[in-house]
């Protein structure tokens, strides 16, 4: 199941400066801020994410990372309203689940948006994570692969 989509994470290539060691893969079981924290931690939950056909929880956060980083007024509004219809409008193509108060106040925000406007959707959506998706990759085989490439005790996956 996972041999195609996380083959670039997992095995080691030769003009691969750096993959992640056990040390890394270890810390992403501490919690899913260093985890996303990491450049492959982040990767490998995205694949996990795909599999459990929810993967728009984390392009919505990460969306919501890159907006906070926004400083013009133009490019805030422009990313607001993308944000909006990709991920937050009703039969949005990645619609993720937000209660109506919340989702009424991103869309009262999008004429004169700011770098919280969809702060409160992100922690909603990073708590979701957190309590649902994280500890389940934490369980899941492909983490356990994971931890196995990096400590040099598995170099093929074998699903």
């Amino acid at each position: 199941m996972w041999k195609n989509s996380s083959k670039s994470i997992l095995l080691p290539k030769k003009n691969r400066s750096y993959r992640p060691s056990v040390d890394d893969v270890n810390q992403w079981a501490q919690s899913l801020d260093k985890l996303l924290g990491h450049k492959y931690g982040k990767a490998a939950f995205c694949i996990f994410l795909k599999s459990e056909f929810c993967e728009e929880n984390i392009e919505f956060w990460t969306a919501c990372e890159d907006f906070k980083t926004l400083t013009s007024p133009k490019d805030l509004v422009s990313k607001a309203n993308t944000i909006y219809e990709e991920f937050i409008r009703s039969e949005a193509p990645k619609e993720i689940n937000l209660d109506f108060n919340t989702k009424n106040a991103i869309e009262q925000s999008l004429n004169a948006p700011t770098a919280t406007s969809f702060l409160a959707a992100q922690k909603k959506v990073y708590s979701l994570m957190e309590n649902n998706s994280y500890p389940r990759f934490i369980h899941s085989e492909l983490y356990k692969e994971l931890c196995a490439v990096a400590s040099g005790k598995s170099k093929v996956i074998k699903y």
